[in-house]
């Protein structure tokens, strides 16, 4: 493996609210921080334009296009601070929104989409638009949201190779397989983990499940609000637990705030030597059906 032997990276949790101009500044104050602790990565929630914890439809109804103000706020903090930004945003759906082979699709689907931003030196990079939507646990995010119909990609920081998901993508283990197996060394996963019966567990589970199962780094963030667990986690790739937050919940580290970590090349290539799972896999690589 070529690129850098240490990778410095930030992961920030706290409350997505209803103006979007308070949730810049926000990022704006940890991206300030992350980048004065020398973190190369900052990776932020889920939805950030705009959330109200009360109305399901608030934030789909506050997406912007991808060449909007906030998308554009996003990459002033990024070139202003010298340091990459990871997050989700709901965008209205455009030309480039369109199923391949279908470019009319766009004008018949009013719902938004899930995007998933790799912003650096003040450009987008990367975009990424959620595969699986939330329609579980009573909740029907496809009513608002639209799913995408490509992979995950993966962006090249320093060296190291870094894949992309959101928030319900981690329960299902193709997607975390088909990024390690095209050369992940990180999975970033963008996060508004709803609380409920069991839903902790299930996030702390899965998040150690899909770093320990493909020997990649898993920097998990999500939201933290009385609606959003938090529960923010760096986790290495034989599943230990590096660096967390609590869940808001009068537990330490439970409110807003950052994690600082360091993510080590020898670690990950121990872990692969150790643990040959890539290499001893019997299944084909994933792939999407229509």
């Amino acid at each position: 493996m070529n690129g850098t032997q240490e990778l410095k990276v930030a992961v920030a949790q706290f409350t997505v609210r209803r103006e979007p101009e308070w949730n810049l500044d926000i990022i704006d104050g940890y991206a300030w921080q992350a980048a004065d602790a020398g973190a190369r990565l900052l990776v932020l929630p889920e939805g950030l334009i705009a959330r109200d914890g009360d109305d399901d439809m608030f934030t789909a109804a506050h997406a912007q296009p991808l060449d909007g103000p906030f998308v554009t706020g996003l990459r002033r903090i990024s070139e202003e601070r010298h340091i990459t930004l990871m997050g989700t945003v709901h965008a209205v759906l455009g030309a480039a929104d369109a199923v391949p082979d279908k470019p009319a699709s766009c004008a018949t689907d009013s719902r938004v989409s899930n995007v998933f931003v790799v912003i650096r030196d003040g450009a987008l990079i990367v975009t990424y638009r959620k595969l699986h939507l939330y329609d579980a646990f009573a909740a029907r995010e496809s009513d608002t949201v639209r799913p995408g119909t490509e992979l995950p990609p993966i962006v090249e920081i320093d060296g190291w190779h870094v894949g992309v998901m959101t928030c319900y993508d981690v329960r299902f283990p193709e997607v975390a397989r088909s990024l390690a197996v095209r050369g992940a060394d990180v999975i970033i996963v963008s996060a508004a983990w709803a609380r409920g019966r069991l839903k902790e567990r299930h996030w702390k589970m899965m998040t150690a499940a899909r770093a320990l199962e493909n020997t990649c780094y898993v920097l998990a963030c999500s939201e933290v609000s009385a609606r959003n667990i938090g529960c923010s986690r760096v986790i290495d790739p034989l599943g230990e637990v590096i660096a967390q937050a609590g869940d808001g919940q009068g537990k330490a580290g439970g409110q807003a705030g950052m994690l600082i970590a360091r993510l080590h090349r020898e670690v990950l290539e121990s872990a692969r030597r150790t643990l040959t799972v890539l290499e001893n896999r019997r299944f084909a690589d994933p792939q999407l059906r229509d």
